[in-house]
């Protein structure tokens, strides 16, 4: 088939939107729970931010380019934000629909989220004394007539812009000023005092405005008013290419610099008055390009991820703890138990603490040499961390690659790389135009035996709360073999390494796909079985989408869950109906990749941490790994076959944007983490 970009590519970005708008669409269904409907608006706006600061950045300067050559490039982003800003402008309307929506439900239950004028006296004199004891000195008014642009602001807040007029003038003469909210001392939401079974709230917006008179107490105003607004910069760091700077001077540098990047989003209260926007925008120094959006009274609704419970668990999901596999929990040697058999863990159905144990033994036993791991985001208070200086404490020899270019977390990963450095752990800062994004984990032991991990995910435990990922233990020779060579390739990039079990990018990777795909079409012409599944986060590299339809248009059922970027179309008619896209949106985030293969009647099953985009196939260290163990596979199957039979949180993703839910077969509708967890949580109590 041939790919025309217009027909049968749809471009990253324009998938993406239509990704965000399955988070929105789920904010909107009447049977979520209302403070979890509240967290997926959040999730919705934190998504839209980073977008906006590093995908639409993107679209900008390419639109903004002089070169002659890249007219066409030029032309194309220009489109792609036309269809972005009209779908922004679009979801909008029901993002702000579903606030109104969900506050009004809230107060049916009794919780309240007053604005300033809903206040009584008693709740007045409460917000008073909160500013006395907690903001006085945290917000400090900036006026207008001083500054010429707002670029030391940092666009992850939210702020007010104040308009009040002069005391003892007989025209009405105003003065302008703007403030920062302190979320990040305070948070964005004050507890009122209870009355009986009501819970009281109140965004700190508005608690600020009730305070306006004390804030600029002395000063010659009256009649306060304040209107929220928000902006967002270009995050896209440029990394300076000079060679004499060290890898982990140029990111602190490229940190530092984020803060300098362009607005070229602009959100604005709709009520704000015309002289004050003016005020607002004249100090953005915005372009033609940019986004200027009128919305609601509130921005930054990421915050509505930490919108307080009150105390009624009720509003939420119930509680899945994570299971603790019986099998790796008792008193005998998880790694002897790995090297026996290959075990797996499904995180956050099962507890990641089964991994940190892992790590625990092998820093205190004397039969480990030594440790290697890769690390792309790292928990706050990790114990991965804590487990790998103790066993460099320990005498071991211990190897962190640590990649600094992480996106948004490399501060935080350049504080841990010190603190590895200084407990004795040879730490490498990734490679030179490679970001290592694989997660695999290598335990060297004496007299050989030594085992690996490999996972879908980062090893962080509070990823492993909210994220679906799968993790392989293995003692298999070959695996070991080739995920060690992978340690070398990252201390000598770009050397000739061949590896005979694993797929890695940026060297095999991407043909070693396109092969297998190709056998399948070999097995459907030859009568034999075919067939393609896959769980995957994105796909969006054109060679892999031109692939997967040629299986498709050739006989081979194809079936994938896809839960972010899809660059597919499904109603194509030379696809027969071959092609089915499944996208889930649930309480965990699908994250983990599965990639399964008929291969004539001999399945081939494989997970890792690359998905089918250009940057993970060919500007990445990515590690795939197959699963030989039989009762793994039929546990890797039963999860994809679990998420393609999801008719509750399952999206069909066909290339409209519609996301509209599958049609419920004869038994109902079907939960597929729900359905998961019920048959982990069987199994342990089986055993």
């Amino acid at each position: 088939m041939k790919i025309k970009n217009n027909k049968t590519y749809l471009p990253r970005d324009i998938s993406w939107m239509y990704f965000n708008r399955r988070i929105l669409q789920e904010a909107c269904k009447e049977n979520v729970p209302l403070l979890e409907r509240f967290s997926f608006l959040g999730i919705y706006s934190n998504n839209l931010d980073e977008f906006f600061r590093v995908r639409v950045a993107t679209q900008n300067r390419i639109a903004e380019c002089e070169d002659k050559e890249a007219r066409r490039n030029r032309a194309e982003a220009l489109e792609i934000l036309k269809e972005i800003n009209k779908l922004n402008s679009q979801y909008a309307r029901d993002f702000e629909q579903a606030i109104r929506e969900i506050t009004v439900k809230l107060r049916e239950n009794n919780i309240f989220l007053l604005k300033d004028d809903e206040v009584d006296e008693e709740q007045f004199q409460f917000i008073r004394e909160f500013y006395r004891q907690h903001l006085n000195g945290r917000v400090i008014p900036v006026w207008y007539s001083a500054v010429k642009q707002l670029d030391v602001e940092n666009d992850e807040n939210i702020y007010l812009a104040v308009r009040m007029r002069k005391q003892n003038t007989k025209k009405s003469v105003y003065e302008y000023a703007f403030l920062e909210l302190p979320v990040d001392i305070c948070g964005r939401f004050v507890r009122l005092p209870d009355k009986g079974d009501q819970r009281f709230l109140m965004y700190m917006d508005d608690v600020i405005r009730c305070c306006l008179p004390l804030i600029f107490q002395g000063q010659p105003y009256t009649d306060f008013e304040a209107y929220s607004f928000k902006f967002t910069r270009d995050a896209e760091m440029e990394i300076d290419n000079d060679l004499r700077n060290g890898m982990l001077q140029k990111i602190s540098k490229g940190v530092k610099s984020r803060r300098r990047g362009e607005p070229l989003r602009v959100l604005y209260d709709a009520m704000m008055p015309k002289a004050l926007l003016k005020q607002v925008l004249s100090t953005l120094y915005l372009d033609k390009l940019d986004t200027v959006l009128a919305g609601g009274r509130y921005h930054n609704h990421k915050d509505l991820m930490k919108f307080p419970d009150c105390g009624r668990s009720d509003l939420k999901y119930p509680k899945w703890e994570p299971i603790m596999k019986k099998e790796l929990s008792g008193e005998e040697s998880i790694l002897q138990l790995i090297r026996n058999k290959d075990r797996f863990i499904h995180v956050p159905y099962h507890s990641f603490d089964s991994y940190i144990r892992v790590l625990q033994e092998a820093a205190v036993s004397k039969e480990v040499k030594a440790i290697k791991t890769t690390l792309y985001r790292l928990a706050k208070d990790s114990k991965v961390v804590k487990a790998l200086i103790g066993a460099a404490r320990n005498g071991k020899k211990v190897t962190v690659v640590i990649e600094l270019l992480a996106r948004f977390d490399e501060a935080s990963n350049i504080n841990w790389s010190k603190k590895m450095q200084d407990a004795g752990i040879h730490v490498i800062f990734g490679v030179e135009g490679l970001k290592v994004h694989s997660k695999i984990t290598h335990i060297s032991m004496k007299g050989g035996n030594d085992i690996v991990c490999v996972s879908t995910g980062n090893f962080h435990e509070g990823n492993a709360k909210a994220y679906t990922d799968y993790m392989l233990m293995t003692a298999s020779r070959p695996i070991v073999r080739d995920v060690n060579a992978v340690f070398d390739f990252i201390e000598r990039p770009y050397s000739l390494t061949r590896f005979k079990e694993l797929l890695v990018s940026p060297n095999e990777m991407k043909n070693r796909f396109l092969r297998l795909i190709n056998e399948e079409i070999k097995n459907k012409e030859a009568g034999k079985p075919a067939y393609i599944k896959a769980k995957i986060n994105h796909i969006t590299d054109p060679d892999m989408v031109k692939k997967l339809y040629e299986a498709a248009s050739r006989g081979v059922p194809v079936d994938l869950l896809v839960r972010g970027n899809c660059s597919l179309y499904t109603d194509l008619p030379e696809l027969n109906g071959n092609m089915r896209i499944v996208g889930i949106i649930d309480r965990y985030l699908e994250h983990s990749r599965i990639f399964i293969f008929a291969a004539g009647g001999e399945e081939k099953v494989f997970i890792g941490s690359a998905d089918w985009m250009p940057r993970n196939l060919d500007n990445r260290i990515e590690v795939v790994t197959p699963v030989y163990d039989p009762d793994i596979k039929e546990d890797l199957k039963r999860v994809v076959e679990y998420g393609l039979k999801d008719t509750s949180q399952g999206r069909i993703v066909d290339g409209s944007g519609k996301n509209e839910l599958p049609l419920a077969g004869d038994e109902g509708f079907f939960r597929s983490q729900e359905e998961l967890y019920k048959y982990y949580k069987g199994v342990e109590d089986r055993s």
